[in-house]
């Protein structure tokens, strides 16, 4: 398969391209930063650096041509204001889908995050930090553009992450609850959703359990 990685340079993204190109998969990596590259040649990517807060659909889709699926995994990260989550974990998750389309790409994975549905209908938590509030926002409006489309989609919803050793044991799950997870977790789970197909059209939530990946990922078949 070929596979076009928004936000290539993150950890999740970094991870999966290596499960990805360790089974022999083309992976395409966006990035914005050229200096990026080297990172994900190591990988086993190959590097595209592009803005995703001022590229074209035109721009995006060049990169999508040929692809059998696109995943985003991009995001403003931490330290970042309530301006860069309207831009990058909307507007981004909005440009890669409507690039996919243009590219003839069916297939589409959306990393999200767990409590989007705290803000529901304008909800503000007591309390939530303003930036945090936003960055929700923005999660939950880019997962609702996505369902209105008609991708072979799947949102997946991460618990905590850490940087903790993958131990290949998860909850998959339609409804929330909150716990940790292993990054190199989610990014097994994804390769597996992309190698099998399942989840299309779900919305599922993850975080460490005791059923193995592959398993799991098989539930959604």
């Amino acid at each position: 398969m070929r596979i076009v990685i928004a936000g290539g340079h993150g950890k999740i993204a970094r991870e999966l391209t290596r499960i990805l190109a360790a089974d022999q998969h083309e992976v395409v990596g966006l990035i914005r930063k050229p200096e990026q590259s080297a990172d994900l040649m190591v990988d086993g990517a190959i590097p595209e650096v592009v803005d995703l807060e001022s590229a074209s659909v035109d721009e995006v889709a060049k990169f999508l041509k040929g692809a059998d699926a696109a995943v985003f995994a991009a995001g403003a990260g931490p330290g970042s204001g309530k301006e860069r989550k309207e831009t990058v974990d909307l507007g981004a998750a909005v440009l890669l889908a409507d690039a996919a389309e243009a590219a003839g790409v069916e297939r589409f994975i959306q990393i999200s995050s767990m409590g989007n549905d705290l803000v529901r209908d304008g909800a503000t938590p007591e309390g939530m930090d303003e930036v945090f509030v936003a960055y929700l926002r923005a999660k939950l409006a880019a997962e609702e553009d996505l369902k209105t489309r008609d991708l072979r989609w799947t949102i997946v919803r991460p618990g905590q992450l850490t940087d903790d050793a993958a131990n290949g044991l998860v909850r998959l799950d339609l409804v929330e609850e909150r716990g940790p997870v292993p990054r190199a977790d989610v990014a097994a789970v994804l390769a597996e959703l992309l190698r099998t197909g399942a989840g299309e059209r779900q919305l599922l939530n993850l975080i460490s359990g005791d059923v193995p990946v592959k398993e799991a990922v098989a539930a959604f078949a």
